[in-house]
């Protein structure tokens, strides 16, 4: 098994989690648990491979990767009544989800020999669109777009710093373990301390 395949079995596995728990909140049934849970999972990915023009999507090649986030969302199905705060457990695997994610995204666009400014797209793309799927289907808002949250930023960040590690030598595997450790440390730290960007603040016209 490569990396990059542990990579994506890991970003579907933790994503599913996070659609589960926002279908808990929505209270859908087990087939709206799996529903979601498998467009968290799988629609950053998809997104990423139908634009690098892959020869098969990921999870068609091997559905396997649906099972998992099926299995997820029963998992969560059954036992998320049993967690204190479901949205603050959405937010700690959604950070963890996003550190995986961006790093598949990154290699799967190195793999197929991308320029960089493609690569750090690819790694957002893979990174962040499941997650805004998800809350759009479940009415939520989006992570992706809350005022001043660091979230693309992180991927942004992270995907980055891969192609800096890759161009000061460093080998593929380590870049992707720097690009997830830069992409967590960010998230988490948004979380822990209220790390914010400034928003635009509209004054009224000049008389």
């Amino acid at each position: 098994m490569t990396l990059l395949v542990v990579l994506d079995y890991a970003a579907v596995f933790v994503f599913a989690l996070t659609g589960a728990l926002v279908a808990s909140r929505a209270q859908l049934d087990i087939v709206g648990f799996i529903f979601v849970a498998s467009l968290t999972a799988v629609g950053g990915g998809t997104i990423r491979d139908i634009i690098l023009n892959r020869d098969t999507v990921f999870w068609v090649s091997n559905p396997t990767y649906i099972g998992v986030a099926a299995a997820a969302a029963v998992a969560v199905f059954w036992t998320a009544h049993l967690l204190e705060s479901r949205y603050r457990a959405i937010l700690w695997l959604d950070a963890c989800a996003l550190a995986v994610a961006v790093p598949a995204g990154v290699a799967v666009a190195l793999a197929t020999d991308q320029p960089g400014g493609i690569v750090v797209i690819m790694g957002i793309t893979t990174g962040c669109m499941g997650g805004l799927m998800r809350d759009v289907v479940c009415n939520e808002v989006p992570l992706v777009l809350k005022q001043g949250e660091l979230y693309v930023t992180c991927a942004l960040a992270g995907a980055t710093a891969a192609l800096i590690a890759l161009a000061l030598g460093a080998s593929a595997p380590l870049s992707l373990l720097i690009c997830a450790g830069v992409t967590f440390a960010l998230r988490a730290g948004s979380l822990a301390f209220g790390w914010k960007l400034g928003v635009y603040k509209a004054y009224p016209p000049r008389q």
